[in-house]
């Protein structure tokens, strides 16, 4: 009888144990989005140092900083520029630096190019910022999937009824533009993405209402000319429409703040992307 119950218990141990180890595997192999895959680059050799860290630039601003509501959670910050009489919004996402000066001038000369749009840039690091490379990688990889959802839903949930969004975003923040286009529905009638991580996922990419521009450059080691033909080929099988356009440069080519900006590439990347942003915000 002794043996017999030991036996049990060596049975039931062991079932327990095996059952904690399933669900330990199940949360390990969990399947990453692409923001959070983005995020994990900060740990892969040669990613940050790709990035130079941003030189200082003072800005005359046309708009200004101001709160979101999140219920319960502290308030988000974003920076708008507001165009009387317009229905048009274009959300802009930062990259992994956070919402700095350079963002702002972004949104500033995106404002006044477009003529007809108000421009919110949103803040997903929570008046976090980053100089350097080492606190850049802390901040892209602690930003919380849930909280930047949450202040993109609450942005896209103050616009008014009718509202016309396009999204724009460059590295961390071009991933982001893809996701808040997703996120705003049948609001949503233009995307732009500047050398950010595509959602793979083809039905997701079904519920996408706009194309999107996707813009890329060729010396990128990781947003690169494989991930550009995946993303086209899943886009193809979403059936939506995409632009990719590629230039003969390296991440982060079109931020004039960084040593890696290629001014005639920038300005061609940047002029595609306000004749796409006025065609489909009108």
């Amino acid at each position: 009888m002794k043996v017999m119950r030991i036996s049990i218990l060596i049975a039931i141990a062991a079932l327990l144990w095996a059952c904690g180890g399933a669900v330990e595997d199940k949360s390990t192999t969990e399947e990453k989005d692409a923001t959070e895959k983005f995020n994990d680059l900060a740990d892969e050799e040669g990613f940050a140092e790709s990035h130079d860290e941003p030189l200082e630039l003072d800005v005359d601003t046309l708009g200004e900083m101001s709160k979101v509501a999140m219920g319960e959670s502290e308030a988000a910050n974003i920076y708008s520029i507001n165009k009387e009489g317009s229905n048009n919004y274009l959300l802009v996402f930062h990259e992994w630096w956070g919402l700095n000066n350079h963002i702002i001038a972004e949104a500033d000369e995106l404002y006044k190019k477009l003529g007809n749009v108000n421009v919110i840039a949103v803040d997903v690091y929570d008046g976090e910022g980053a100089t350097d490379r080492e606190r850049a990688g802390e901040l892209m990889q602690g930003a919380d999937s849930e909280r930047c959802n949450s202040i993109i839903a609450e942005v896209l949930n103050g616009l008014p009824e009718g509202a016309s969004v396009g999204t724009i975003g460059w590295c961390f923040g071009g991933g982001w533009s893809l996701k808040a286009a997703l996120a705003g529905g049948e609001k949503t009638d233009a995307c732009v993405m500047y050398y950010g991580m595509p959602v793979e996922d083809v039905e997701v990419l079904k519920t996408l209402n706009s194309d999107v521009l996707f813009i890329f450059a060729e010396q990128d080691q990781w947003i690169n000319q494989e991930m550009a033909d995946k993303f086209k080929s899943n886009m193809d099988q979403a059936g939506k429409e995409i632009t990719v356009m590629a230039f003969d440069a390296d991440h982060a080519f079109a931020n004039p703040s960084s040593e890696k900006y290629i001014e005639k590439a920038a300005q061609e990347a940047n002029a595609a992307a306000i004749e796409y942003l006025k065609a489909n915000l009108k």
